[in-house]
């Protein structure tokens, strides 16, 4: 590759359920139910379920995912304690999706707009086991230093892009600060202080699908401190384009006053 391509800034992004990749370097398959607040977003079509986007459950009756998820009308269900999403490990809890809160700012022609975050009220209460388990939030404003260990997680791409991983994958992601994700010749201004970049190393992935979490180290605790929201369209593991998500502690008050109205 000629250096000329490595430096331009044109890129632009793009959700994950779009890209033109079919296999990411830097993944792995996840120890079964090691992320047990990671969920399988599925819509419905004629008489069955499809997985489209990640998630995370932060309540017992509340996921978090990105926007641009769920900004169509559709059947949704969310699927717990799942591991390998083409079959029954029984294991699994099925719940349908009672109501969307999409972000109020949140627009949909504009990728990198930021706002790109929404909440399910399940129908019903998450039971808590080994397999399911609440995420745990940031405190609203914290940002992670460069370099901090995270891992997304998630099923990869959506059956109609191509292949879709069967089993839960994961993959190592550390964190890009803000001063250099913003900065000339990586993501420049399409990153907003309301995201947070992790990976763009040649050998980080992007395993793992829109909507699901970014698993930060935080003081020997894992913190889910991104939603997944968008790849460069070079590719996911582009040169100076880490992916970027959702920060999480930018929406904590906004979170908070949707389940307590709600």
């Amino acid at each position: 590759m000629s250096s000329c391509n490595t430096t331009h800034v044109s890129a632009l992004p793009l959700y994950l359920e779009d890209s033109v990749e079919e296999r990411v370097v830097g993944g792995e398959v996840a120890r079964p139910n090691s992320w047990p607040w990671q969920i399988s977003l599925q819509y419905k079509s004629g008489s069955s379920f499809y997985h489209t986007c990640g998630g995370t459950l932060i309540r017992r009756g509340w996921v978090m995912t990105a926007a641009h998820c769920v900004d169509r009308s559709r059947t949704w269900r969310v699927v717990l304690g799942d591991h390998n999403i083409n079959s029954h490990e029984g294991r699994e809890q099925y719940m349908s999706v009672s109501r969307v809160y999409i972000h109020p700012n949140w627009n949909s022609n504009n990728v990198a707009g930021g706002w790109d975050i929404a909440l399910l009220r399940l129908s019903s209460e998450a039971s808590l086991n080994n397999y399911v388990q609440l995420a745990s939030l940031p405190p609203s404003g914290q940002v992670l230093p460069h370099n901090n260990r995270c891992y997304i997680t998630g099923w990869g791409r959506t059956a109609t892009g191509g292949n879709l991983s069967a089993q839960l994958k994961q993959a190592y992601l550390p964190v890009v600060d803000h001063k250099t994700c913003s900065s000339y010749g990586w993501w420049g201004s399409t990153v907003k202080n309301s995201m947070v970049c992790a990976g763009g190393g040649s050998d980080s992935g992007c395993q793992g699908d829109s909507g699901g979490p970014l698993n930060c180290s935080v003081n020997g605790k894992w913190v889910v401190h991104g939603v997944t929201s968008f790849v460069s369209s070079s590719g996911c593991n582009a040169y100076r384009k880490p992916t970027v998500f959702t920060r999480a502690s930018a929406y904590i008050s906004w979170m908070n006053g949707v389940s307590i109205k709600h």
